[in-house]
Formats: structure tokens, C-alpha cells, sequence
């Protein structure tokens, strides 16, 4: 690259950097100055020893990790027997799985609040356990476009079609395969999925809102519209947890497979 070329290059890496993070530098030292004589945390001591932080926040991530679990039990299977069995599903497969994308929260909340209300044939929402539950599969669709993909893109580096054939072979049935022949040599995809799913759920708050469960994005909300310091610094909070899921997820992808699957 010529001196020129690489000059302008580190200029629009600066600018880049600089639109990122200087809002972001703005928030940090904003939620410092909650005292006039000078910059403290007490405003991250206020968030932490706040007992609706730690509420909801261990509500959203139970709720997340089993909104994992399911995603997972649903999607590992519906693309493995996609990608060996059933190719000519596979667009239609894909659009499905993008509908979350297309279909706003508030309709599929009001969706699931009209189908499983208390005079419903399934009463959900008439109490709190099926509410929880129901919040949890809304999450498994939010996820779904996040976690079939990178599963998919799992399944494109292994040979699924030899692999499944040799199991078969030795007498393994089809869970078998799945479980213990699958999913090991997909685990790193199936992760980063998790981890997207997770980063999700943790500041999702629609859903959570309208079926009035405790989660953490309905608290985000009211700290911000009812003190001043504090959203700054749950704002702060937010992006470290959101970046080290992403950080996972890289962390992750230098061990993932890197030869590409067998088309023979």
C-alpha cells in the first residue's frame, strides 16, 4: 500500500473509532460526576447495591440460559436434518427463521398475549410460572435468525453426510449421532449463538414489559426515566457485558473448524 493509501486509511480508522467512542468516553465520564467536588463510582455502587439490579438482572439470565437450552434442542436437530436430509427445505427454512427479524416484538407479544391469555385454551399468562415460559419461547424466536445461522455455518465446515455415515456404521441411532457425534465438532458454533442469544435477552425489554415480568431491560427503562447518573452508568455496564459476548464469540472462532465441508 502506498504511504498516501495508508495514510488515509488510519484517518478513516480514526474517525471510525473516534464516532464510536467518544459518545461512549461522554457517557463514562457523565456517570462519574454525580458528586460536584469531583469524579466517583458512586454511582456504579448505587447500581450494584441496588437489590432491583440484582433481581432482575439474575431473572434475565436464567431466563437467557434457558432460552439458550431450548434454542439449542430445537435448532442443532431442524439444520442437521436440513443439511442431510431435507436440502430442498432449506430456503424456506432460512425465511422462517428471518420472520423474527421482519415481525416487530410489540406484534408478537400482543400475538402471544391474545393466544395464551387466562380465557385461552392454554392460559399462560395466568400465571407466573407460564408467563416465565412464555417470555422464554419469546426469546427463542427473537434468537432464532442468530442461533440457526451459526449452527449452520457450524454444519458447512464438517463433513455431516460422512460423519453421520460412519456412526451409523458402528450402530449409533439417530440421538446418538446428534449428541455425541454433531454437536461436539459444532460446540464452538453452537456457542457463539448462545453468547448472541445472551446479549440479546439481557437488554430485550418489548416483551418482557408487556407480559410485566422482573427482567433487566424493563429496569434499564425505569432507572433512566427516573434518575439521572445512574442510566449512565447501567448504560456503561451494559456495553462491558455485550462486548465481552462479542469478545467470546471471537475468542471463540480462532478454534473453530476451518476446513470446509466435503460437497463429493
Amino acid at each position: 500500500m502506498k504511504p498516501r493509501g495508508r495514510l488515509w486509511a488510519w484517518v478513516i480508522f480514526a474517525l471510525g473509532a473516534a464516532y464510536f467512542l467518544v459518545p461512549l468516553l461522554a457517557t463514562f465520564e457523565f456517570s462519574l460526576r454525580i458528586r460536584r467536588e469531583g469524579y466517583t463510582f458512586d454511582a456504579y455502587i448505587n447500581v450494584f447495591s441496588d437489590g432491583r439490579f440484582q433481581a432482575t438482572f439474575l431473572y434475565s439470565l436464567f431466563v437467557g440460559l434457558a432460552a439458550i437450552l431450548v434454542g439449542i434442542f430445537i435448532v442443532v436437530p431442524a439444520a442437521y436434518l436440513v443439511r442431510l436430509r431435507l436440502p430442498a427445505l432449506r430456503p424456506i427454512i432460512e425465511f422462517v427463521t428471518l420472520l423474527p427479524l421482519i415481525i416487530p416484538a410489540i406484534i408478537l407479544v400482543f400475538g402471544y398475549i391474545k393466544l395464551y391469555n387466562s380465557s385461552s385454551w392454554l392460559p399462560l399468562t395466568s400465571s407466573g410460572l407460564g408467563t416465565d415460559i412464555l417470555l422464554t419461547f419469546g426469546y427463542v424466536a427473537l434468537a432464532l435468525p442468530y442461533m440457526y445461522r451459526a449452527v449452520d455455518t457450524g454444519l458447512r465446515t464438517i463433513d455431516v453426510q460422512t460423519l453421520t455415515e460412519a456412526a451409523n456404521i458402528l450402530g449409533a441411532n439417530q440421538w446418538t449421532i446428534i449428541t455425541r457425534v454433531i454437536f461436539p465438532n459444532i460446540i464452538v458454533a453452537v456457542l457463539s449463538g448462545a453468547f448472541l442469544t445472551l446479549a440479546i435477552v439481557m437488554g430485550e425489554f418489548t416483551i418482557a414489559s408487556l407480559l410485566n415480568r422482573p427482567a433487566f431491560g424493563p429496569y434499564l427503562q425505569n432507572v433512566g426515566a427516573n434518575r439521572a447518573f445512574e442510566p449512565a452508568a447501567l448504560a456503561i455496564i451494559s456495553f462491558v457485558f455485550t462486548w465481552g459476548a462479542m469478545g467470546m464469540i471471537q475468542l471463540l472462532a480462532r478454534f473453530a473448524p476451518k476446513t470446509a465441508a466435503r460437497t463429493d
